[in-house]
């Protein structure tokens, strides 16, 4: 099963491991603040320390469910450059293959939010005409999403895609 998602030649580049501690931020952090907003008011206003328990215990379960699953995605992600066309895979429970022919990209859009941008990654996000063949690789380190951004530019544009 595992070469249904094997790239036909070379191996997979894999992402930045950066991606998984901006993650973890992004996930953490809001769970920390709903914690606390929920929490405090109770704790000040009630009796009800069940209640300020069970809140304390999902916070801590969904706490290291988003710890486990930021790390497991991030080791999912991988591309491979072929001589016709992109290769992206990602997913853990559901794995996903996509290949991107170079000459069916319309654009190559690079972005980074305000904790990527912290942490020196960004996404690659390749656009066709149909929305079922476009592509993500988050967690690239800038030089790479910069590097690779030009390299599909210009083979987009040598394989005939209106980049």
């Amino acid at each position: 099963m595992d070469d249904l998602f094997a790239p036909p030649v070379g191996e997979w580049q894999r992402v930045s491991p950066k991606l998984r501690a901006a993650r973890r931020i992004l996930i953490l952090v809001p769970i920390g603040i709903i914690a606390i907003v929920a929490i405090v008011p109770l704790a000040l206003a009630t009796d009800l320390w069940w209640l300020i328990a069970l809140i304390a215990v999902f916070a801590v379960a969904f706490a290291v469910w988003g710890w486990i699953w930021a790390a497991r995605n991030q080791r999912s992600w991988g591309y491979a450059e072929n001589d016709d066309d992109l290769l992206v895979t990602g997913g853990v429970m559901f794995k996903r293959l996509v290949a991107v022919p170079y000459g069916r990209m319309q654009f190559v859009d690079v972005n980074a939010g305000p904790v990527h941008r912290a942490f020196g990654i960004a996404t690659v996000s390749l656009h066709t005409a149909s929305t079922e063949t476009a592509a993500d690789i988050p967690g690239l380190p800038a030089a790479e999403a910069t590097r690779l951004r030009n390299r599909l530019t210009e083979l987009g544009e040598s394989h005939g895609a209106g980049l």
